[in-house]
């Protein structure tokens, strides 16, 4: 019963055996191997983006740190959620990759950008003019820390608006496959027809060893991501063990059919702990994650039956009154069984 992050499933068996299959001979380094050839091809046409510029690096926090450096100067504001995942969980890598731009926190409900209320804060922005940080950038995400998904005219409207204002939009795609499963649209549709400029595009979380694409729509950014990418330390010599990770990913769509098991899985879930006596939804299970909040004794004998998943937020007391409600996060994967649903299901409803 391992709901703690898609993080701890295990790499597809495909993606295994294409590694093993790149591991013959001698091969370009640097990306130049012929891997990476056939991996840019697939997601131009993926994308529909023929002139995009892709490239591959090791995960997801290098992926947005590297593309918010490449389009947002050092003094300049990148505009995110309050909870998004550059915020909470980068160690402030965007903030140092950028040379010092810093972050502006836009509240919304599920973790999602307020539209009004990033309008508010664009039309404030450097009243001083020298004086105050420039407007920089807006980053948004597929799948919000709180498990919900930005629909496409959300997306169009944030970015919209940051057009408005001259402002190039980032897309933190960590999870792309399981919103766009969820939303049921094209990539292209929720990428650059959606306004989006630069797009982290995740696989690490789906069913991948280790990497994220990073796909620039205007390749325009090419050259100067291409030098960030190596100053920062995230060109791959042996480049094709990434490449061979992303074919194996894209080929016959096994990207999506991954993301789909996990969103399934959630929905199963979800529905199992909907049926029992003192489950309550936090936020909206809309992809891979169930955010709610139950009574200590469940969490309790979940814990004693093997159950691995986050409290969330991170400070309930370890002892405390049994009928005590608790938040906590659970996330779903590929590597998801219906036993392992089943089981959670099972000792949940006894324990209430």
């Amino acid at each position: 019963m391992i709901f703690s992050s898609d993080n701890a499933a295990p790499a597809a068996p495909e993606v295994m055996q294409a590694m093993l299959a790149a591991n013959e001979g001698h091969a370009a380094s640097y990306g130049g191997d012929e891997i990476m050839t056939r991996v840019s091809a697939r997601i131009r046409k993926i994308f529909e983006a023929p002139e995009a510029a892709v490239y591959l690096v090791p995960t997801g926090t290098s992926a947005n740190a590297l593309a918010l450096a490449t389009i947002c100067p050092p003094w300049a504001t990148i505009y995110c959620a309050t909870h998004a995942h550059i915020a909470e969980d980068e160690c402030a890598a965007p903030e140092f990759y950028t040379g010092g731009a810093k972050l502006s926190l836009i509240a919304g409900d599920d973790a999602r950008m307020d539209v009004e209320a990033l309008a508010r804060a664009l039309k404030y922005a450097a009243p001083a003019g020298v004086h105050n940080v420039q407007r920089g950038a807006v980053s948004m995400s597929t799948v919000t820390e709180m498990g919900a998904v930005y629909s496409l005219e959300h997306m169009r409207a944030i970015a919209d608006l940051a057009h408005k204002h001259d402002l190039p939009v980032h897309l933190d795609g960590a999870r792309f496959a399981n919103a766009l499963v969820a939303l049921g649209c094209t990539p292209a549709e929720m990428s650059w027809k959606a306004g989006v400029d630069v797009l982290s595009f995740g696989g690490t979380k789906n069913g991948l060893m280790g990497v994220e694409a990073v796909v620039f729509f205007d390749p325009k950014h090419a050259w100067e991501f291409e030098l960030r990418r190596k100053r920062g330390g995230h060109l791959f010599s042996k480049h094709r063990y990434l490449s061979a990770q992303m074919e194996a990913y894209l080929a016959e769509d096994l990207w999506l059919k991954l993301a789909a098991r996990a969103n399934e899985a959630t929905q199963r879930l979800a529905t199992g702990l909907a049926a029992c006596e003192g489950f309550s939804l936090l936020h909206p299970a809309e992809a891979n994650m169930i955010f709610a909040a139950w009574p200590r004794r469940a969490h309790d004998a979940l814990a004693a039956a093997g159950a691995k998943y986050y409290q969330w937020p991170h400070d309930a007391e370890a002892t405390g009154p049994a009928d005590e409600l608790i938040s906590a996060r659970l996330v779903t994967s590929w590597h998801t069984t219906d036993a392992e649903i089943a089981r959670f299901t099972s000792v949940f409803a006894s324990a209430m």
